[in-house]
């Protein structure tokens, strides 16, 4: 929300956070459940459930680098006034922290004489709420930068996710445990069994800081017809783009390791998140104020997303569906399922917002 208040809400940021969230409850349960069998591309609809959801975290994360960055550079004050530097930092460590929670080896929380080297390489690896912090506390530094050199906080930004994006194909390729120690290294690359290393996930949250600070910048472009072509035209360029990265990375012949770290891969995941905004965006013309629950779900992504998963995966302190019924539902079943979860992901976040009301009004 801008200063000026209601009026000025983007709606289809609100609307982006909501999707990106519930698309990634889908997904992960889903995942959870199907079973193995009805895991085939052949089948259409799993076919775009696949592609979707490998398109899930790079909306995820792009839409929270979008969503700082406004709220950061909407506060016309220097940086060492706005209030969203402290809370920027505090939620970068917190989703830190929390991501190490959710991932705790022991329930006896002091006990680790019992603590197998497999629970302590998942601990130490690197998972989205970590990677988000970090990427959170790397947005600050590029916007500190930007104001102590005086360099546009766009150019930064572009040459920063670029710079994480066409670096690591070469970072994953390096045995960072050699150099540094492993709760190090997990943060470097893949090898030691990380989901979302910095290289090149963060570039996408830094990469949406661009959308972020044009928008701030330009208050109520939102709301034009304009704005919507061209997240298209910029969007279709970056897939365009992907296309001809193939011929080219084959003759410099640089091999890739693991494909989420292929330029083709990463430049059309780009694109087909620029994309994606402008549908949302064009849609969202059309619309004057959309139901509070979707802004409700928009809001509470965190909450969301840890109870989510100690429901799917468990957690050193409670078994998750994952351990009593993985992979052993069918398509139907599964979709069920993911309908039902999202359901209890809503009414929770509904019933939260409700209780905070009436204590409110007790209070008051």
């Amino acid at each position: 929300m801008t200063p000026s208040g209601q009026k000025h809400r983007i709606i289809f940021i609100d609307l982006m956070r909501a999707f990106a969230v519930l698309q990634m409850v889908q997904g992960h349960t889903i995942n959870v459940l199907l079973a193995e069998q009805f895991r085939n591309t052949d089948y259409f609809f799993y076919a775009v459930w696949h592609f979707m959801r490998g398109m899930t975290a790079p909306i995820f994360m792009f839409t929270a680098g979008t969503v700082f960055t406004y709220l950061f550079r909407s506060v016309k004050k220097a940086f060492g006034e706005n209030q969203r530097v402290k809370k920027g930092v505090k939620r970068g460590f917190l989703l830190i922290g929390i991501g190490y929670l959710l991932r705790y080896p022991t329930w006896t929380v002091f006990d680790f004489s019992e603590v197998s080297e497999l629970s302590w390489r998942i601990f130490q690896a690197v998972d989205v709420l970590q990677l988000i912090g970090v990427s959170l506390l790397l947005l600050i530094v590029i916007l500190y930068l930007s104001e102590k050199t005086g360099i546009n906080d766009t150019v930064l930004f572009t040459l920063a996710a670029s710079l994480i994006f066409f670096s690591s194909p070469f970072i994953e390729k390096i045995d960072w445990l050699l150099f540094l120690p492993q709760f190090i290294a997990s943060y470097f690359y893949t090898g030691t069994g990380s989901l979302f290393p910095v290289f090149p996930w963060a570039g996408y949250v830094v990469a949406g800081g661009v959308l972020g600070s044009y928008l701030a910048k330009n208050p109520l472009v939102f709301k034009t017809k304009r704005f919507s072509l061209l997240l298209v035209l910029f969007g279709s360029a970056f897939m365009l783009v992907s296309l001809v990265s193939i011929p080219i990375m084959n003759a410099l012949n640089v091999e890739i390791e693991n494909v989420q770290t292929s330029p083709e891969v990463i430049i059309f995941r780009v694109g087909f998140v620029l994309v994606l905004n402008a549908i949302v965006s064009f849609i969202a013309l059309k619309v004057e104020k959309i139901p509070q629950l979707i802004i409700l779900v928009g809001r509470n992504t965190l909450l969301i997303y840890v109870v989510h998963l100690l429901i799917l995966y468990g957690s050193a302190w409670n078994p998750g569906i994952n351990f009593l019924w993985g992979k052993t539902f069918n398509g139907w079943s599964s979709v069920f399922a993911a309908l039902i979860m999202i359901s209890v992901m809503t009414l929770m976040v509904l019933i939260i917002h409700k209780l905070k009301i009436r204590n409110k009004e007790l209070v008051t």
